[in-house]
């Protein structure tokens, strides 16, 4: 790809669209959808409303996952409330609450805040988080005094801009939505054709760069769709939330995946079933704000997949962190018990001779027996003394060889001192993989210093007991 491709695409698809319009008609497309809504029984409005947020919602958290890959989170949030003075203006100039218009001052002044947030970055020393926070504060403060002053205004009295801050479907007509519903299919239908774009440049700027991809112009590109995005959900959302509904799919979705086919299609899903879930609410709940609880659906989302997802979820990191340290406590006993009967292999070990070897308590050290015994790795003998059985032993020649092959790597190959090097060894052994033990036995094979029939020896003295016979 390269040249002006990207706006070419742009240009065909709206033109195609003009022509389809203007030979079809909003009106004639209205009313075969209130046509189908009568025939299936279903409310018209309700539909209406809940496919123009639905649909509001799927572009938002897919245009929004990207800008959380980039880390571009707050520029939407930014963008939201660089609207507010456009729309007040836009009110002003027309002298109406025409939807049309108050949306085209939004597009104009949320692009304008883009605008000055890169100006500041790339022609200041202001780094980007300021740059955003500079603009939306002053923004929003302009927009607050704007729409007081139309407020005031006679005409304005019951203009309703309230409502774009907090969002509001309820006051939106037909033409509103089907505006909204088309902007929003434009939007994921140029994502969907510049998928395969939008990837290289979340995660490769430069690699497109070198590739000669028109990586200016799909930044721009990307930021537009997202600035778009912005501006019809202002009406659902409002300015003050319209952020979360770009950030909270997408960090939803990233919880649950690690690829981008999959994590678009389920933010997508999430900011759907939320648009629709909040919309519901705030239509059958007399004076239930749309916008707050079409965030708060979305948060709900986010709280269970933080906690939930099997790989990067709360519940899961505990899981595991538990399972790693009953492992490590079950190799540490292994190994202790091996180098506690090492010179007289019949020999059997007491749980104080065990705590004392490791620093642990005596019940702890207990506790750990008793699970080995359960597994089938030590018994008691009859003087309640513990052994290993021939189990047990084998994996303990397993932990203990690769114990002390880190020990001559990082004795010989990191100069740590041989009665230094226990430590580092024991923390070293439990998180590598296998192949790395492999590589290092076979090095030692290839020095002649392996011992085909035991382990290798400790490169420090060991501390033994003289127990009595297994």
């Amino acid at each position: 790809m390269s040249g002006p491709a990207p706006w070419l695409a742009v240009l065909a698809l709206a033109t195609l669209q003009a022509v389809l319009f203007a030979l079809v008609g909003a009106d004639r497309l209205l009313g075969w959808v209130q046509a189908a809504c009568a025939s299936a029984g279903l409310p018209y409005n309700t539909v209406m409303v809940l496919a123009g947020s639905g649909l509001l919602g799927i572009c938002s958290a897919v245009i929004g996952s990207y800008a959380v890959l980039r880390r571009r989170s707050l520029f939407g949030d930014a963008v939201a409330h660089a609207a507010l003075p456009g729309i007040a203006l836009a009110y002003l100039i027309a002298r109406e609450r025409h939807f049309f218009s108050l949306l085209m001052g939004a597009l104009i002044s949320g692009v304008l805040g883009a605008m000055v947030i890169t100006w500041l970055r790339q022609s200041t020393r202001t780094r980007q988080d300021a740059a955003i926070g500079l603009v939306l504060s002053v923004f929003f403060g302009l927009g607050i005094v704007l729409t007081s002053a139309v407020q005031r205004d006679p005409s304005g009295a019951h203009a309703g801009l309230e409502g774009f801050l907090l969002g509001k479907t309820a006051g939106l007509i037909s033409q509103d939505l089907l505006l909204i519903a088309v902007t929003s299919a434009n939007i994921l239908l140029l994502v969907w054709l510049f998928q395969k774009e939008f990837l290289l440049l979340s995660f490769d700027p430069g690699f497109a760069a070198v590739q000669r991809w028109p990586v200016p112009a799909l930044d721009i590109l990307m930021m537009t769709l997202l600035v778009a995005a912005t501006v019809i959900g202002l009406p659902a959302v409002g300015v003050v939330l319209m952020a979360a509904m770009l950030i909270i799919p997408g960090v939803a979705a990233r919880f649950w995946t690690d690829r981008l086919a999959a994590l678009l299609p389920l933010s997508g899903v999430i900011g759907l079933g939320s648009a629709i879930a909040g919309t519901y609410v705030s239509s059958i709940r007399e004076g239930m704000p749309t916008g707050p609880v079409i965030v708060l659906a979305a948060a709900a989302v986010c709280l269970f997949s933080m906690f939930a997802a099997p790989r990067r979820g709360i519940a899961a990191g505990v899981l595991r962190r538990l399972r790693m340290q009953e492992r490590v406590a079950r190799q540490n006993l292994l190994r202790s018990l091996y180098e506690l009967v090492e010179e007289a292999p019949d020999s059997a070990v007491t749980a104080e001779d065990v705590a004392g070897k490791r620093s642990w308590g005596v019940a702890d050290a207990l506790k750990l027996l008793r699970r080995a015994e359960a597994r089938g790795e030590v018994r008691r003998t009859t003087d309640g003394r513990w052994t290993l059985t021939d189990l047990g032993l084998q994996r303990a020649l397993d932990v203990v060889r690769a114990h002390r092959l880190w020990e001559l790597y990082l004795v010989e190959q990191a100069s740590i001192a041989a009665d230094h090097v226990d430590r580092d060894a024991d923390e070293l052994e439990h998180i590598l993989p296998p192949e790395m033990l492999h590589q290092l036995e076979d090095r030692l094979k290839q020095k002649g210093r392996w011992p085909e029939d035991r382990v290798p020896a400790s490169v420090h003295p060991l501390e033994g007991v003289a127990g009595e016979g297994r």
